[in-house]
């Protein structure tokens, strides 16, 4: 019983690793402020010490602020390629029988389904291949008819 993790400790680590990553984000900025003082004092600029403090101290509680507001991103789902359509909504422009054309995030894409879609219909992205969506009809299963049934009786 040894192997259990303990509750939390995922989310404990998680955060370790955000932290981490804002560090590493700031090093840069800390970089830039040491340039900055380097070249205020080669110039013989003269900035009281409390100011300089001062100073310091709102630029990097700005820049930790908007490092923070970057955490969220971190683990944000991919918005682009293959991943990012998948579970993407649209409608059908060209019956889909089984192949049709969708519009997909304002791009007309070519679909696949394995039940007749009409056009103007919802329908979700289950998956993509080359330049293939394969879609579901997002209305009940029992409007549905099979692929290549043109619907009459």
């Amino acid at each position: 019983m040894h192997d259990e993790k303990k509750p939390g400790r995922g989310r404990v680590k998680q955060a370790a690793l955000d932290w981490l990553k804002i560090l590493l984000l700031l090093l840069d900025e800390a970089i830039a402020v040491v340039a900055v003082v380097f070249l205020l004092r080669y110039l013989k600029v003269d900035i009281p010490f409390p100011v300089a403090i001062a100073a310091a101290l709102l630029v990097g509680a700005f820049v930790f602020i908007v490092h923070r507001a970057v955490i969220p991103g971190f683990r944000q789902k991919a918005i682009t390629g293959p991943d990012g359509m998948i579970g993407a909504h649209g409608k059908v422009v060209e019956p889909l029988a089984p192949c049709g054309t969708v519009v997909v995030k304002g791009e007309r894409w070519r679909a696949t389904c394995k039940h007749h879609v009409s056009a103007g219909e919802e329908v979700e992205v289950v998956s993509l291949e080359g330049l293939t969506l394969t879609v579901r009809c997002k209305r009940p299963a029992g409007n549905r008819m099979p692929a290549g049934t043109n619907g009459a009786s």
